[in-house]
């Protein structure tokens, strides 16, 4: 299928900077917030059908989970790869062809009546989606000069606003329409960006020498034998009432250690390797995506879950379960947005605290059964509501950490978040299906697995004294 996407349109071209033509920084800043928001609520979205799908396609929940996994599982494989091509052949061209993959496998996604290709296609859309954040992030760093560490902050906002209606869509579509349009969505939206973002996004400037383009096939066939192995082994585990013992979960987890080994010893020694150690590990950079990865990535597998918690544990029906998310997302925004006002003010460390502690105490609350009087609805709002105002603190701060240590390379620092932000999801959403399979009771597994997630997190707060300590702009 041709994309619509005219290739003189978006052939980069080689000028001085000085050529650049006039900028509309509000257009260019609402085109890309608008495809994170298209991708944020995509991800809620399916979260809230999961019960659906498992009944329409006649599948089980370790299956219809996949929908999720499969789509984390393309994110990481493509995100690096994603960082780098915006780099080499241009933040825009990467930015438009990424937005036209995923519409296309947002389309043929509504399509599908049969779980397995429904999963494949997740995929797919996922390698779309993946191009998404360190474009769009690229595009501001280089367009919004000394206002880009409070842009770069704001767009962190549009994620709980994705989150928020996401739910709310998925339980309008389940209970009046269809699981499909929860995917059939995104085409109208993914072509309107299209059209403007040929239209105000300028063409790329990049240097000849910068275009040469080589990529780590071994690093990313190991990368990818690993997580893929170790998904199949949550999938075994799921699947199988005999756990641990069943061969099929013993080599997964086997082949999955051994090809991670591989992959860390291969970009130690590799001159080119598919993602830079020192950005994964390296000094500053280690802590900024452990912090990441825990106390976000987890977070985000965590709220995504709520609407089947809350569905499994208490029953009620999907746009109730959806409509919990309301005031996490609302808590969210607002507080991303006045974190990014103050930013340069409290610099890095006091807002991640503050927020790490909040999300702690809300998943926390999750676990717990419902106090004070209030209703199993009033309880599960709370604790989600907490929640927001803890992300709402870290966005801003977690982003800018980042990326202030290395400005040059801000399109593969945001796919490095967000690739630790997806492992984290990835590992919250396998491990909460499979303990959900294994249980007679899948609502008290569920409440259990908040409590563990809870305990990690609090155990996990003094490791916010490694961020690297930052004030002013960058």
């Amino acid at each position: 299928m041709s994309l619509p996407i005219d290739a003189k349109e978006i052939e980069v071209e080689i000028r001085a900077p000085e050529s650049k033509p006039d900028l509309n920084r509000g257009v260019i800043f609402c085109l890309v917030s608008l495809t994170l928001l298209m991708m944020s609520a995509d991800s809620t979205i399916v979260a809230t059908i999961l019960h659906t799908l498992q009944d329409d396609l006649d599948t089980s929940l370790s299956w219809a989970g996949w929908t999720i996994t499969a789509y984390s599982f393309g994110f990481v494989i493509m995100l690096p790869i994603s960082g780098r091509l915006s780099e080499h052949f241009g933040r825009r061209r990467v930015f438009l062809y990424s937005v036209a993959i995923f519409s296309v496998a947002s389309l043929l996604c509504g399509l599908t009546d049969n779980i397995y290709v429904l999963i494949a296609l997740r995929a797919l859309q996922a390698v779309g989606g993946a191009g998404f954040t360190p474009s769009a992030t690229g595009i501001i760093v280089d367009y919004f000069g000394d206002a880009r560490d409070r842009a770069v902050s704001l767009l962190g906002s549009i994620f709980p606003i994705g989150a928020m209606i996401g739910p709310i869509l998925g339980g309008m579509f389940v209970s009046y329409w269809t699981w499909k349009a929860a995917f059939l969505v995104n085409v109208p939206v993914g072509i309107a960006i299209l059209i403007l973002g040929l239209r105000y996004i300028p063409r790329d400037t990049l240097d000849r020498e910068r275009v040469r383009f080589t990529i780590d096939f071994l690093g990313m066939l190991l990368l990818s034998a690993a997580l893929f192995a170790g998904m199949l082994a949550a999938i075994f585990l799921g699947e199988n009432t005999s756990g641990v013992s069943t061969p099929g979960f013993s080599v997964s987890l086997a082949v999955a250690v051994l090809a991670a080994l591989m992959f860390f010893r291969h970009i130690n020694r590799s001159r080119h390797p598919f993602i830079e150690p020192r950005l994964i590990y390296g000094a500053n950079f280690g802590a900024v995506n452990f912090i990441n990865m825990i106390f976000t990535g987890v977070t985000i597998g965590a709220v995504a879950l709520i609407p089947l918690y809350a569905a499994n544990r208490y029953g009620l029906g999907a746009l109730d379960a959806g409509m919990l998310l309301v005031a996490e997302g609302i808590a969210a925004l607002i507080l991303s947005i006045a974190s990014a006002m103050v930013l340069r003010h409290t610099g890095h460390r006091l807002p991640i605290y503050i927020g790490a502690v909040m999300i702690a105490i809300g998943t926390l609350g999750l676990g717990l059964s419902p106090m004070l009087g209030l209703s199993p609805y009033a309880w599960l709002a709370s604790s989600a509501l907490l929640i927001g105002i803890g992300t709402g603190a870290i966005n801003p701060a977690s982003r800018n950490a980042g990326l202030q240590l290395a400005p040059s390379q801000s399109s593969t620092l945001a796919a490095i978040r967000t690739l630790s932000l997806q492992m984290g999801s990835i590992a919250m959403v396998s491990i909460t299906t499979t303990v959900l399979v294994q249980g007679a009771d899948p609502g008290e597994m569920h409440a259990w697995v908040y409590l563990m997630a809870a305990l990690l997190l609090i155990v996990c707060v003094p490791v916010v004294s490694r961020i690297p300590e930052h004030r002013g702009s960058w």
